[in-house]
């Protein structure tokens, strides 16, 4: 261990998205190549000696004590643990945090060290994983708040290298097997069923951890949603979702010294008659076990939308991924003119 080829793979793997900021300890182990990645792998990170290092992946990821505060992380999936490794930054991002991060080294600011916080999920105390629609993201739940991560890698190929690895893991994991089921009677078969709505598709791992992948009915369920935004402009049966994906509105900053941009996370949702685009809370649903009240804010926030037909042209930029593009509507939005100058005039 290891083997030359998964040495070769991690360092591929081990490249900061070029349109997100890290802090410059993140941006040392993004240098790493090679045995020196799993040296310090070894060195820093891992708590057990035999573990070993099998995936890495750069993501953004959110926790659930902190669903507003999304934050670039290293992934680390070894044989025991995934690992965040986090920007320093972020424990004092939220000042409500003192008591999900402990401040120990506080006093090495003014120092020539740069700190991480590594976060660590036990893979024996992970319970499940909610792949996201179109693996734009997953969750990973453990036996608490503290223990849920939501990895939002707005890309579906990262998505299933990173599912299926931590499938591959867990297969080596030695969990007792699951108590036989019990032989359920007429009655507590189809007496239960009191929401009349599908579950959803649940694969349940030898590890026994669920892995629960979206079905039809999210579609139908946003498509309803995005019908009820639209003002019953449209007629539900004829509203079809063309796209998902997890974007970011680049809101640009007048006045800073480079005329810096800003990344706000979107999620862009296109029909064939709008393009809108949603607030989207992704760490808070499903509801996990344990929560006792609904979360504050609904799982879709509309943040914009627009008519196609109100579309001038799309500006695409010339750089490699991820590629920028500029929507330019006409001024109107959302009025039919001739309609509205008929009712001025001859309606009451």
């Amino acid at each position: 261990y290891p083997s030359e080829s998964l040495v070769q793979k991690i360092t591929e793997d081990n490249q900061i998205p070029v349109h997100l900021c890290v802090s410059v300890s993140l941006q040392y182990v993004a240098g790493l190549k090679g045995s020196a990645l799993v040296d310090f792998f070894h060195g820093n990170i891992a708590e057990v000696e035999n573990e070993e290092l099998r995936h890495l992946m750069w993501s953004s990821v959110l926790f659930y004590k902190t669903p507003n505060v999304e934050v670039m992380a290293c992934v680390l999936l070894s044989t025991k643990a995934i690992y965040f490794l986090l920007d320093d930054s972020f424990v004092h991002a939220d000042e409500h945090q003192s008591d999900f991060w402990n401040k120990e080294n506080s006093d090495c600011e003014n120092s020539s060290f740069h700190l991480s916080c590594c976060f660590v999920l036990k893979l024996n105390d992970l319970q499940s994983v909610n792949v996201g629609l179109f693996d734009q993201y997953f969750r990973v739940t453990g036996h608490s708040a503290d223990h849920i991560v939501t990895c939002l890698t707005r890309d579906s190929y990262n998505t299933h290298t990173f599912i299926q690895q931590l499938m591959a893991v867990l297969s080596l994991l030695a969990r007792t097997p699951s108590p036989e089921p019990v032989d359920k009677d007429f009655y507590s078969e189809f007496g239960s069923k009191t929401t009349g709505k599908m579950e959803n598709y649940e694969l349940i791992h030898s590890s026994r951890v669920k892995f629960i992948y979206p079905n039809e009915e999210e579609i139908g369920d946003l498509a309803f949603l995005v019908a009820e935004k639209m003002d019953g402009l449209t007629n539900l049966p004829s509203l079809n979702i063309l796209l998902y994906v997890l974007a970011f509105q680049v809101n640009h900053i007048e006045g800073s010294a480079q005329n810096t941009s800003s990344l706000q996370p979107k999620t862009l949702i296109l029909t064939s008659s709008d393009l809108f685009l949603f607030d989207e809370d992704y760490i808070s649903y499903p509801l996990p076990e344990f929560a006792k009240e609904p979360p504050k804010r609904d799982k879709y926030q509309l943040a914009d939308g627009r008519r196609i037909r109100d579309l001038d042209r799309v500006l695409m930029g010339y750089q490699t991924y991820p590629q920028a593009l500029t929507f330019v509507f006409d001024d109107v939005q959302n009025q039919d003119l001739m309609q509205n100058l008929t009712l001025d005039h001859f309606g009451e």
